[in-house]
């Protein structure tokens, strides 16, 4: 299938354009829909039916109709999440297929519309500093979007719903960035000005998730470098950042001391069950209730609203009425347990463990390892705060990580038969200098002159004696 630009275009919106729907029921109607619907025919027509797409939902499908007839789950829920996982997964691997699995290539132009979202991002907080509305608020172009109060006033979040998933999908970006600001290193992609640019937007958005992303990234080039000295920098910075966000940064010191009176004191306070730390600890509850009777399989694909009426601890406590992020659990880890039991939660430590590279040292012009730490990045933001099992082309970055790592294996393969080859080569070539060193060498004309004029001068002198033994008297 010939690449076009159109196309490119396209498959990119997919992943960055999520403030968008078109309606909300059955379920809700996102623009990527749109655009799967338009390029799934000439996908399907150059590259079959995704077969290997295909055969990692045949255990979910059929755990999910199992726990529909245990009364666990209804049909309606499981295929609204079903089908979407199964359109987004299938979509995502034609992706693949399409950039001949070019994981470099299909990076770098990640790279390109993460830079582009973040100089909008940075000409929305620019537009709220001079009070040009149409700069900053957006809500004139998507109907999934809203201006989010905190920070420096709001909390920039560029084209994306929530300034948390503006961070989100702009990580794998950040890695980059931060790598090429480290005084040694080649600068990969980005110049050091939109280096600059993606980290200093990831502040503006004040998300508590976006700077654990940052903690993240200084652990995985800690563990990258493996240098006693990185780990002791590593934690200063790590303390400093977080003693710099706490006091400086409301969003981030409201997250911890919620975070901290719900899951290690347990208080129950209104100021706690108020905030966002309320919404994800309820969730995990809820999921760690329905994983103890369900702890294998789960309970299926989009059952955890179920799941939720279940064990939500606002039936308890009278509290409030809380029901946000009901359907995804507000982190896909928290989902997977509550959906998917151990078989999930198992997958995904595998899938993650599977497939990490590691920097090696002694092959500096090798990207994937850059490529597979970012990607790792989102992933983790992924499970601890968005729960939709597809949303902004998380399935795009799964694949991604999947074939980044089989890539890699083909360099280190190549390079193992040429390293051969060459080996080869050499002991052919001494075998050849050593046959030619045993041959006997070709006697000099000079020298085998004088060789023979010393076979005379023998001859001669014999001749003498026989002529002196005849003279005798005796």
């Amino acid at each position: 299938m010939k690449e076009t630009r159109l196309i490119n275009v396209l498959i990119f919106l997919s992943i960055f354009v999520s403030s968008i729907t078109f309606f909300r029921e059955p379920f809700e109607g996102y623009f990527h829909y749109l655009i799967f619907l338009i390029l799934f025919p000439p996908f399907i027509g150059n590259f079959g039916f995704p077969r290997q797409a295909m055969l990692l939902l045949v255990v979910p499908l059929f755990v999910g109709i199992l726990e529909i007839l245990m009364g666990n789950n209804t049909w309606a829920l499981f295929f609204k999440i079903f089908l979407g996982v199964m359109l987004s997964a299938s979509f995502y691997y034609y992706v693949i297929q399409y950039y001949e699995m070019d994981t470099e290539k299909m990076f770098r132009l990640y790279l390109k519309g993460a830079v582009i979202v973040c100089y909008i991002g940075l000409v929305q907080f620019v537009s709220y500093i001079i009070h040009f509305s149409p700069g900053y608020n957006y809500g004139w172009l998507f109907n999934k979007w809203a201006i989010v109060p905190g920070g420096f006033g709001f909390r920039v979040n560029s084209i994306f719903s929530e300034a948390s998933q503006f961070a989100i999908v702009i990580s794998p970006a950040c890695f980059v960035a931060i790598h090429n600001l480290i005084p040694g290193t080649n600068s990969f992609v980005l110049t050091r000005f939109q280096s600059i640019a993606v980290l200093v937007t990831l502040l503006l958005t004040t998300s508590t998730t976006g700077y654990i992303g940052l903690f993240i990234i200084l652990f995985l080039f800690i563990l990258n470098y493996g240098q006693i000295i990185y780990f002791l920098i590593g934690i200063g910075f790590t303390i400093l950042g977080a003693n710099v966000l706490y006091n400086n940064v409301p969003e981030f010191k409201t997250r911890v001391d919620t975070s901290i009176g719900l899951w290690i004191t347990g208080e129950f306070s209104t100021e706690n069950i108020n905030s966002s730390s309320f919404v994800l600890f309820n969730n995990y509850h809820i999921a760690l209730e329905n994983f103890k009777g369900n702890f294998i399989t789960g309970t299926g694909l989009g059952s955890h609203p179920i799941a939720f009426d279940k064990y939500s601890l606002t039936n308890e406590t009278g509290y409030l009425d809380i029901h946000f992020n009901k359907a995804d659990g507000n982190s896909l880890l928290i989902r997977l347990i509550s959906e998917t039991g151990l078989i999930g939660i198992i997958f995904m430590i595998v899938f993650i463990r599977r497939n990490f590279i590691r920097r090696n040292p002694y092959d500096n012009e090798n990207p994937d390892w850059i490529i597979s730490n970012a990607i790792l990045v989102l992933i983790v933001l992924y499970l601890l705060r968005q729960g939709n099992y597809f949303l902004n082309g998380f399935p795009f970055f799964m694949w991604l990580y999947y074939y980044v790592r089989k890539e890699n294996e083909r360099k280190l393969l190549e390079a193992e038969v040429d390293a051969e080859i060459g080996e080869d080569e050499m002991e052919e070539k001494e075998t050849n200098e050593s046959e030619e060193t045993d041959e006997p060498e070709e006697i000099p004309k000079s020298r085998k002159r004088i060789g023979e004029s010393n076979d005379s001068d023998e001859s001669d002198d014999t001749d003498e004696d026989e002529q002196w033994a005849t003279k005798s008297p005796i």
